[in-house]
């Protein structure tokens, strides 16, 4: 739930070039001896003025929230058993061609999609977002993206399948890395050293980043590679890559959530950030994915198979894209669509998983009290 609370009207944020003493985003400049403790007040998403070392007072209590339940969704992909997925890999008749051309381009896409989040979150965001509750939950988001990384290799493994052409799909697959070459743009003012927020010019990068890589990349483009795999989850194949991937969907469900969060949090502090010219430069971002979006599934699946083709992911999109529209307060970007995959949303009830190797019943949040989006 957003903090939608306002600012205090008598700690407003000292603008940079004045006398007041400027944060050390890093956390490992020397310490001020003697100086005044933490205020709730003076805590700032971007260009604080707190010491980016102290955790508490917490100010935003809902990225505290997001942390925990992380924690609580804890899991591994060695906890599933891919004997079931790896016997239908090698049967002639398990797979049609064009469910594994599917299988082989998302697993491609995902690989290094993972490792390109990850290095985002560490080398740009968690940099620049100066509010320590948010830096620790970025902390257990990176550990999850490095889990899902895991969780492709642990895939590719078991199905002994090509690791170079997996995990250079990125760089030789133009649907993959279309999209991932549109990603990477939006970090590279970021990622050179010398970048700081505390402008408008600098300020609306680093949202722009933010919207990139929550809204887009992983609140976009992560969910057809979900319907396409639980898809066939849902036809009893490929199981336990389906389980997997119901586990990655629940920890996005998160990120995106926090993304939005972080985003609202932002504008509700520097209102001069929004403006139309940008609100429209975000909307044309939000379209312009999703027209990469709708290549990208008429590449994995240029015939479709049964309940899923490239149309139904295209529309999925469109609604995807509204919602997105509508969480950040922007006019939608298409016309009304109706959502194809209504089942989707079963996905995140995950209330317990067999362990297959130990035959025991593992607990683990109850993903219906998380928000699907």
């Amino acid at each position: 739930m957003l903090d939608w609370s306002e600012p205090k009207p008598n700690s407003p944020i000292p603008p940079l070039g004045t006398d007041a003493p400027a944060v050390d985003a890093t956390g490992l400049g020397e310490i001020e001896r003697g100086g005044a403790r933490v205020s709730v007040d003076d805590k700032r998403m971007i260009n604080a003025r707190a010491d980016v070392n102290q955790l508490l007072p917490l100010k935003y209590r809902w990225a505290w929230e997001k942390y925990l339940s992380g924690c609580n969704n804890h899991w591994m992909p060695t906890e599933v058993s891919m004997q079931a997925d790896i016997a239908l890999w090698k049967s002639r008749e398990g797979l049609t061609d064009d469910e594994r051309r599917m299988i082989k381009r998302n697993l491609g896409f995902f690989a290094a999609s993972e490792s390109l989040v990850a290095n985002n979150i560490v080398l740009a965001i968690y940099r620049h977002l100066t509010n320590p509750e948010c830096r620790q939950y970025l902390l257990r988001q990176a550990f999850e993206e490095a889990i899902h990384t895991h969780t492709f290799q642990y895939i590719v493994e078991s199905l002994s399948l090509d690791e170079g052409e997996l995990f250079n799909m990125y760089r030789e697959v133009p649907s993959i890395t279309d999209k991932a070459a549109w990603a990477l743009k939006h970090t590279q003012n970021l990622d050179n050293p010398d970048f700081r927020t505390g402008t408008p010019e600098a300020d609306q990068s680093f949202l722009r980043d933010l919207v990139a890589f929550y809204v887009i990349f992983e609140g976009m483009w992560f969910y057809t590679g979900f319907a396409q795999i639980l898809s066939l989850g849902r036809r009893n194949k490929m199981v336990g890559i389906a389980e997997q991937y119901q586990y990655i969907l629940r920890d996005e469900s998160i990120h995106l959530n926090f993304g939005i969060d972080v985003i609202n949090q932002i504008k509700l502090e520097n209102p001069h950030l929004w403006t139309k010219a940008f609100q429209d430069e975000v909307r044309g971002m939000i379209s312009n994915a999703a027209e990469l979006e709708a290549a990208y599934g008429r590449d994995t699946m240029p015939r479709g198979f049964l309940g899923l083709n490239a149309a139904l992911c295209e529309q999925y999109m469109h609604f995807i894209a509204n919602r997105r529209c509508a969480q950040l307060g922007l006019v939608p970007v298409f016309a009304e669509a109706e959502n194809p995959f209504p089942w989707m949303s079963e996905a995140m009830d995950l209330k317990k998983e067999k362990n297959f190797f130990e035959t025991r019943v593992i607990e683990y949040q109850n993903g219906g009290a998380l928000a699907w989006d």
